[in-house]
């Protein structure tokens, strides 16, 4: 005899099932995902920093599209957020926010020719420059666009 209290799948239900399983667990990997924490600090920023952070980044992207975000650097001085960090062969530069600057780092920026005077941080170093943009500040975008583009070739 037929019991008409169990319920009968489909293929197609099995199916539909497990695209869902697969469409959730995608969206877990990517909200878990260095580029999702980086574009949730910005807006959680919800200010001028949080807008020059993303506006750093769309330049950083611009400049080499295969680019890798990463994050780095978790530690209680940044309540264990860490640093926003991109990479193509090695780090090209870091995005940290303070609370009156933000700081972008070029871990080989003392190899940069600097005709622009795009760096205004860290040049005592013989290896790193920064840039580093207050409130109100106007980045230099073809210069940043072209210190990165430097840094990219120069490690293929």
């Amino acid at each position: 005899m037929y019991d008409r209290s169990v319920e009968h799948r489909s293929v197609e239900d099995t199916h539909d099932e497990r695209d869902n399983q697969y469409e959730e667990d995608n969206q877990l990997k990517n909200r878990n995902s260095p580029s999702h924490e980086i574009e949730t600090r910005i807006k959680e920023m919800n200010e001028w920093r949080g807008e020059m952070l993303a506006r750093i980044r769309m330049l950083i992207q611009q400049a080499d599209p295969d680019v890798v975000e990463e994050v780095k650097w978790r530690k209680p001085s940044n309540s264990m957020a860490g640093v926003p960090v991109w990479s193509h062969a090695g780090i090209i530069c870091t995005g940290e926010t303070y609370k009156s600057v933000v700081k972008m780092t070029f871990a080989k920026g003392a190899s940069l020719p600097d005709t622009s005077g795009l760096f205004n941080s860290s040049l005592e170093g013989n290896t790193r420059r920064a840039i580093d943009v207050h409130e109100g500040d106007k980045v230099n975008e073809k210069a940043l666009n072209g210190a990165g583009l430097i840094i990219v070739r120069h490690r293929r």
